[in-house]
């Protein structure tokens, strides 16, 4: 998957934000969340909005474009 939410994680890390508390404050769904996670799936410019506004950050600190060595 050419986006990669690697940055998102780290950040949930850093600020000590754990899954639980991610479920409980509706930040992102249970199965987004697995889907991310697992590289399957992706999240829709709400949720991207919904997370800078939690985080504090932007859109690029939450996710990056990686290319396919094709």
């Amino acid at each position: 998957m050419p986006i990669s939410y690697n940055k998102l994680f780290a950040l949930f890390k850093e600020k000590g934000i754990n899954t639980t508390r991610i479920r409980r404050e509706n930040i992102i769904g249970q199965g987004t969340l697995t889907a991310i996670k697992n590289g399957s799936g992706g999240i829709d410019t709400r949720t991207i909005e919904k997370l800078c506004k939690v985080l504090n950050c932007q859109p690029g600190d939450i996710m990056e474009y990686i290319p396919d060595d094709t």
